[in-house]
């Protein structure tokens, strides 16, 4: 089963978890150039998003579900990606779940309350390779990982609700 995850941000984490040692992965930048307006970081979203499902059709979309923000741009910032990912994902009739950040961070090191550090560690660990992750395509994969387990049942460690 192939699940895409995105960690939503200015800096988007992505993971396509094609099998559990078949991987691509990487961070969009979405924040606005120069002159540009607070929309383009949707329009490019929506741009790398649909190269990622054209190039790899998921069976499943997982996104990071944050229920608190740190200010109310970033509420806005989280709102406005998710808002793209479920549409896109609504008009291409591909199921979407949110996986909260807690249960991903308790997939990769056993603590819900893992900081990012262990959370590019346990990437590092689990999936090696000589360039060092960043932390949002670290939580992307551990997003895919947990979405894999959770909701299609197809996770290393066992079953879930199938979807």
């Amino acid at each position: 089963m192939r699940v895409l995850a995105i960690d939503p941000g200015t800096s988007c984490g992505w993971a396509v978890r094609h099998a559990a040692a078949s991987w691509d992965s990487g961070v969009w930048d979405l924040a606005p150039r120069r002159h540009e307006g607070g929309g383009m970081r949707f329009l490019r979203l929506r741009a790398y998003l649909r190269e990622v499902l054209d190039r790899f059709p998921p069976d499943l979309v997982g996104y990071e579900e944050v229920w608190m923000h740190r200010g109310v741009a970033a509420a806005h910032i989280y709102g406005g990606i998710v808002a793209v990912v479920v549409e896109e994902c609504e008009a291409r009739k591909i199921p979407y779940a949110s996986v909260h950040y807690a249960t991903a961070k308790k997939t990769a090191t056993g603590k819900g309350n893992a900081d990012k550090a262990a959370m590019v560690a346990a990437a590092a660990a689990r999936w090696p390779r000589v360039e060092p992750y960043d932390d949002n395509e670290a939580d992307a994969r551990w997003i895919a990982e947990t979405a894999a387990i959770e909701f299609a049942g197809a996770g290393d460690r066992g079953g879930g609700a199938a979807c």
